[in-house]
């Protein structure tokens, strides 16, 4: 998942939350998902759901599980692109070190969860918890990742440091990397990316239908609509660091939203970037309906009563009607085999928060 950024970007902190660092991309490479009260459907992600009037989210214990394909047979080596230019040759997938949550997401699905032998600090669902960490803080230890006697690392673009990156190069590893998801188009490519790395192509395709159909689903099920779209603003927070920051075109949400049938109001109201810092202005241009927040962003910032006080969100449509969706951080964006968990979440919360 993959990190917020503005003024700077974020990468993820040691509890699978998000803190600006400059050493981050667009995105959440890393950011279980399921709703939970006024009588609204759980899901197997995790996520919750707010009510009118209360602090913070109601708890929803639902396992953080995936569901993956059974395990295929790796036809290897082959020889497949990396998304920094180079040509990776992988001759076995016996060790697998995913240097994210979502790529790591991606080898489970597709059955191969077996042959991975850790995890980076937002790989945080029920299959990778037992795990080994291979990242300290933000940063991939490369140290951590040769002492695993990987036969095949696959990494994010935002994957880093740097030095850490080359040396596992250096060390003989087969080193892939992977390009960032921005939306619902790009969930495809990365699960064939994957899936050609690891010699199961046909489990990426059969994924790849499985995840097509079941956002199909969901997009059915969406209310028709009636008078004007919703009109949803993405919430970056982190009140532990005073980080408060509006979503714009390029956070990551807008796919999602758009597919809920929404209107992300920083894109709409001309937010050209990632993150730009909330103002009581920017807010008031927005004019959300509706607030989309990751769960641990609502509770850093002390739930719904917290978030009003926020400058400028009391004031808007969304703020004076408590009107708050909230997804678990670690599967928000991941754009891979759990979107259709996280559209049906935002659908779900969305629609019954606004009836």
């Amino acid at each position: 998942m993959n990190t917020p950024r503005s003024p700077e970007p974020q990468s993820d902190d040691q509890d699978g939350a998000f803190v600006p660092t400059p050493a981050a991309s667009h995105r959440f490479p890393r950011l279980a998902v399921a709703v939970a009260a006024l009588a609204l459907a759980l899901t197997a992600c995790g996520g919750t759901a707010t009510t009118p009037g209360s602090s913070a989210p109601a708890a929803a214990a639902v396992p953080d599980r995936l569901e993956p394909l059974p395990a295929p047979q790796p036809a290897l080596p082959v020889t497949v692109p990396s998304a920094d230019g180079a040509q990776v040759t992988i001759a076995s997938a016996d060790r697998i070190v995913p240097l994210s949550g979502s790529l790591n997401e991606i080898v489970h699905t597709l059955g191969l969860g077996n042959q991975v032998v850790a995890r980076d600090i937002t790989a945080t669902f029920e299959q990778a918890a037992q795990l080994p960490v291979v990242t300290r803080g933000h940063d991939v230890s490369a140290e951590s990742v040769l002492s695993l006697r990987p036969t095949l690392v696959v990494a994010e673009t935002t994957s880093g440091p740097a030095e850490a990156v080359q040396q596992i190069r250096d060390a003989g590893i087969p080193l892939l990397v992977i390009a960032p998801a921005k939306g619902l188009d790009d969930v495809p490519k990365r699960i064939d990316a994957v899936a050609a790395a690891l010699g199961v192509k046909e489990a990426g395709t059969q994924l790849n239908q499985r995840t097509a159909d079941r956002i199909a689903t969901v997009r059915k099920d969406i209310p028709a609509a009636s008078g004007k779209k919703p009109r949803v603003a993405f919430l970056y927070l982190r009140g532990t660091a005073s980080v408060y920051l509006l979503g714009g075109s390029d956070s990551g949400a807008s796919s999602l939203l758009e597919a809920a049938g929404a209107v992300d109001t920083g894109k709409d109201s001309g937010l050209g970037k990632d993150f730009t810092p909330i103002t009581s202005e920017a807010l008031a241009a927005a004019a959300p309906d509706a607030i989309l927040v990751m769960s641990k962003g609502l509770e850093s910032v002390g739930g719904i009563d917290g978030l009003v006080k926020i400058p400028g969100v009391a004031q808007t449509p969304a703020g004076m009607d408590r009107r708050v969706v909230t997804v678990d951080d670690g599967v928000l964006l991941n754009y891979g085999p759990r979107t259709d968990q996280v559209l049906s979440s935002l659908v779900t919360q969305l629609y019954g928060r606004l009836r």
